[in-house]
């Protein structure tokens, strides 16, 4: 259920509010139930920076691979030698 909810904050906060949620394509509403509906509240982070935790969270639950027996010298000669011949 939703309800209405007036707020008496500085007019250049309400801006910053607004353009925050601008720049997230939501509305100031949304953000502020945002902001409260999660317990570890994520709105300080741009898409880059979520997107970048969720591929660390990714790879963090794969299974670590061996690495080659090849030293990165090697390893770009090779990649050299196959590119340019």
């Amino acid at each position: 259920m939703k309800t209405k909810l007036t707020l008496t904050v500085e007019k250049e906060i309400v801006e910053k509010a607004k353009l925050k949620a601008a720049s997230r394509g939501i509305s100031l509403s949304r953000m502020f139930e945002e902001i409260f509906e999660k317990e570890v509240p994520e709105i300080d982070q741009t898409e880059s920076q979520r997107a970048a935790s969720r591929l660390l969270k990714r790879l963090e639950e794969m299974k670590p691979t061996k690495a080659p027996h090849v030293s990165d010298k090697s390893a770009l000669k090779k990649y050299l030698r196959e590119k340019y011949g």
